[in-house]
Formats: structure tokens, C-alpha cells, sequence
């Protein structure tokens, strides 16, 4: 075949996209039919976070945009027919007779069968509270008003005493029959407590029946699966939400990879920092790891929509994103890291909202540490700090219950989602659901900001802080313990390793020129 006869049938099997309806009007569409998104995702074989994206803008690609489109096709035509058949009834006018001839004397209507609800001529223990009920529904007595059920009717009037029949009164209710539910709030509303799914222990009993017990395996299938079990979670934990997450939004040309292999344009803060200089003498140094670092930066300011760009120095606590700053001298190299990490060359960088947070607070009066930085544009959206927060929490318990039963299969798997669940976030092929590289760079540079937050906590409460790296590791000198609390809880720190920095000053030879 020619190169032309190539190009050719290129162009042939080529073929135009199938159009698409409007983002507002794909939502509409699906709400008319009161369909929810999991039940379309499910269908379409992707996640109810990708329809939303969907109905925020992004459009789907190859075969599930055949699919989509064949379904919002198939919602407007199933729309349009109920329009038309309503539109077809006849109006049927209200009668304003008002006899009740067609009702026989005795309480029944044309069909002779008996009403549901009687009047019991005498009290009758209703079936769901054991108080007496004065009506019957279906045969059983029961309270009308589901007020009245399980509080005590009214003091019935009591009939002349008899020196045969004592007075009647009501029975009690039967002890601990009505017992507190426990309620958790889910968006605006509330729910009991044990609606909430438990996707976490549900995945980790399923994977040890199925490889019989075998611990290994079973942590090894669920670390495997971690990637979409962490999107189902998420999408779980934003039911009832006040936002819906914006999986797929438009992104600005900072945050694309420059090259195949290389990295976008923003700077994370990541410290590699070490102090250059110690008293003399030996010291005992205690490196700190600092627990689910990647966890508990999940509660950061995240913007829900798409970044939009704008100029000028002003801050607005009520968005986030990434900002073009040149950030001011830092002169405590000697004590403590640089908030914005170690750079190679001077002058303005993009750095996220955890970083220019942090510096806007160590610019002020509490700290004084800086001035404040040059903001020259930025990226953002209407933030909240929220936006993961039950996602997080539900993480967290998993977590602080597998440690409290020493339940190591739910520990790694819990840490692979919350880990693996931040790196694929951007662009990965581990994870098409979720395109959000912004806040991939904004959870770790919160957590590298929480970890210089750390370093500053051990300096002022007089720890000699040597060394800071990534976002979980510190190294101090002195009694770190009366500062941070020891354990494998996400709020404490635990011991890497010990180790000695220094040689002790031989006295004599320290005397040896004393005459």
C-alpha cells in the first residue's frame, strides 16, 4: 500500500464524534427519569464521580461517548412521549357533589368489603408501642398519629367504682422497649448510624474468605484493588454533599507534564533540609516518623470547580489553587528549614495554597519570620476545607480500629487507598476517574507544610531540630517526648531510629592548656 493509499484509509475509518447535548441538559435528562448517577455509571461501566464530571462539562471519548449519548438520546425520547401522553389525558373536572349517598350506613362502599381504619369501642393495646391505641388499622390496633405512639394516651376518665370491678387504667409500656438511635449527619440531613455502609470491613472480610484465611493474600488482592475501592469510597462519603466533586475539569497549562517523562511547572515545598552545624560534644539524635501524613492532609482548603485565572496581590481566604509568587528572604536556614523547600534558582515559582498559607502566616505578627510574598497571578476556585473530610474520617477509623486490633490486612489496605489515592489523582493510567492534578500538589504540599509546622512546634518548645525531609520525617535533639505524644495514632509520632552525631570532649585533653 502507498503512503497516499494509507492516508487514504485513514480518512475512511475515520469518523465524526457523536454530538452531544449541553452539560446542564445531561443532568436534566437524567433527573427527569429520576435516575441517580450511580445507577447511570453502572450501566456505562464507569464511576458515578465520571458522570458528574460528565454533567460539569467533560466529555467522555471512544465508545462510552456512543454509549452516553445513545442513553441521553434514549432519556429525551422517554421524556418527550410522558410529556405527550400527559398532555393527552382528559381533564377530569372535581365533582362538587358532596352527597354520600354511594356509602352505605354501615361504613362500607360500593365494593360491601370493610374500611381499613375502625374505631375500637374500648382501648386496645396498640401492636407497635403497647399503649392503648382507640383506633384499628387493618384488623390490629394501632395509633393514627405517629406522634401518639410509644407516649402515654390520655388518662382515660374513669367509671363509677363498684364494690365488685376495681378502676381500669392504662397499661405501662413495657420496659426498654424504646430504645435511643444513634444519628450521624449526612449532608443537611440526618441518618442512623447504621446506614452508613462499611465498605472498608465489608472489602477485607470478602478478601479473606475468598483466599481462605490466607493474610498474605488477602492483603495483597485488597492493596491491588486500593485504587477503584478508594473511589467507591469517596464516591460513598459524598452522598448528600453540599458539592459535587468536578472530577474532570479544565486545567490550566502549568499543571500539564512539560514532557512524556517530566513534571508540570508547580512547586511543591518538599524540605530536604539539614542543620549545618552542631554544639560541640556528642549528641543522641531521635529520628521521628510523623503517622498518615498523606491522611491527614486530606483536610486542606480544595477548590471544587474549575481554576480560573486572575492578577494581582490580594489573597482570597474563600478560594484556593496555585499562585505565580516570589517569595521573600528566609534568614533561619541555621535552625530551621525554608517553608518553600530547597531551590536551586532564585525568583518567581508557582506554589500552591498550603505553601502561600503558610507564608502569610509566618509574615505576620504572631510568627515575624518573613515578609510577606509577591503574588503575581493565580489559579483558583471557590475552596472548601471540607471537601474530603468524610472521606478522610472514614479512613481514619479504619485505620485507628485495625491498630486498636492489631489488624494488619486492614491497615495496609487502608494506607494503600489514602496513599495511592493522592499519587494517581493526576495524570495516571492507574486512575481515569479522578483528573485533578491541582489537588494532587495541594495535599502534598499541605502535608509538607504540616511537617515544617512540626519542625517550628520542636524548635520553640526547645528541641534542637537537625533535620527535616519529605512529609513524615523529623529529626530532633532532646526530650521530644515531652513535646509530641508516642504512638501509631494519626495525631502522634513514633521512633525510626536513634543514632549519635558528635564524639565526647576528652576533659584532659581539654585541660592541656591550663597552666
Amino acid at each position: 500500500m502507498t503512503d497516499f493509499e494509507a492516508i487514504d484509509a485513514l480518512l475512511a475509518a475515520a469518523r465524526e464524534e457523536v454530538p452531544l447535548p449541553p452539560a446542564e441538559v445531561r443532568r436534566e435528562l437524567r433527573e427527569g427519569l429520576n435516575l441517580s448517577r450511580a445507577q447511570v455509571a453502572q450501566a456505562l461501566g464507569v464511576s458515578p464521580s465520571t458522570v458528574g464530571g460528565w454533567e460539569a462539562g467533560r466529555d467522555p471519548g471512544g465508545d462510552v461517548r456512543e454509549k452516553y449519548a445513545y442513553f441521553l438520546e434514549g432519556a429525551q425520547a422517554k421524556l418527550a412521549a410522558r410529556t405527550e401522553e400527559t398532555a393527552a389525558e382528559p381533564v377530569v373536572e372535581p365533582e362538587t357533589d358532596t352527597d354520600d349517598s354511594d356509602e352505605s350506613p354501615d361504613g362500607t362502599g360500593d365494593t360491601g368489603e370493610s374500611d381499613e381504619v375502625e374505631a375500637l369501642s374500648a382501648p386496645q393495646p396498640c401492636v407497635l408501642c403497647g399503649m392503648p391505641a382507640q383506633h384499628q388499622v387493618a384488623g390490629f390496633p394501632q395509633h393514627l398519629d405517629p406522634a401518639d405512639c410509644g407516649t402515654p394516651a390520655p388518662a382515660e376518665p374513669e367509671p363509677v367504682a363498684s364494690p365488685v370491678a376495681p378502676p381500669r387504667r392504662a397499661e405501662p409500656a413495657p420496659a426498654g422497649r424504646h430504645k435511643p438511635v444513634r444519628v450521624v449527619p449526612v449532608g443537611r440531613r440526618m441518618q442512623t448510624a447504621s446506614q452508613e455502609p462499611d465498605l472498608i470491613g465489608a472489602a477485607v472480610a470478602a478478601a479473606l474468605e475468598k483466599h481462605s484465611g490466607d493474610l498474605e493474600a488477602a492483603t495483597a488482592a485488597l492493596v491491588k484493588r486500593a485504587i477503584p475501592d478508594a473511589m467507591a469510597l469517596l464516591d460513598e462519603t459524598r452522598k448528600g454533599g453540599r458539592y459535587d466533586v468536578v472530577a474532570h475539569p479544565w486545567i490550566p497549562d502549568i499543571l500539564r507534564k512539560q514532557s512524556a517523562r517530566g513534571a508540570d511547572r508547580i512547586w511543591e515545598a518538599r524540605p530536604k533540609w539539614a542543620r549545618t552545624e552542631l554544639p560541640s560534644g556528642a549528641h543522641e539524635v531521635t529520628a521521628l516518623d510523623i503517622n498518615g501524613a498523606y491522611l491527614s492532609a486530606l483536610k486542606t482548603h480544595l477548590p471544587i470547580g474549575q481554576l480560573e485565572h486572575s492578577t494581582g496581590f490580594d489573597h482570597d481566604r474563600r478560594r484556593a489553587g496555585v499562585h505565580l509568587i516570589t517569595p521573600s528572604e528566609w534568614d533561619h536556614d541555621a535552625h530551621l528549614p525554608n517553608p518553600i523547600g530547597n531551590r536551586d534558582e532564585p525568583g518567581p515559582l508557582w506554589v500552591t495554597e498550603p505553601t502561600l498559607r503558610l507564608l502569610l502566616r509566618l509574615s505576620g505578627p504572631k510568627y515575624g519570620l518573613c515578609d510577606p510574598p509577591e503574588i503575581h497571578e493565580s489559579f483558583t476556585s471557590g475552596a472548601t476545607e471540607s471537601l474530603l473530610e468524610k472521606f478522610r474520617v472514614a479512613l481514619k477509623d479504619a485505620r485507628d480500629r485495625a491498630i486498636a486490633e492489631d489488624d494488619d490486612v486492614t491497615l495496609e489496605y487502608v494506607k494503600a487507598m489514602y496513599s495511592k489515592f493522592v499519587s494517581t489523582m493526576g495524570e495516571s493510567n492507574y486512575n481515569r476517574e479522578l483528573y485533578r492534578p491541582d489537588w494532587m500538589h495541594l495535599i502534598r504540599s499541605q502535608a509538607f507544610a504540616n511537617l515544617w509546622t512540626k519542625a517550628y512546634k520542636a524548635h520553640e518548645e526547645g528541641l534542637m531540630v537537625v533535620r527535616a525531609m519529605g512529609t513524615d520525617e523529623l529529626h530532633v535533639i532532646g526530650d521530644w517526648r515531652a513535646v509530641f505524644p508516642e504512638g501509631r495514632g494519626v495525631s502522634d509520632v513514633k521512633v525510626k531510629e536513634t543514632y549519635t552525631v558528635g564524639e565526647d570532649v576528652d576533659p584532659a585533653a581539654a585541660g592541656e592548656g591550663d597552666d
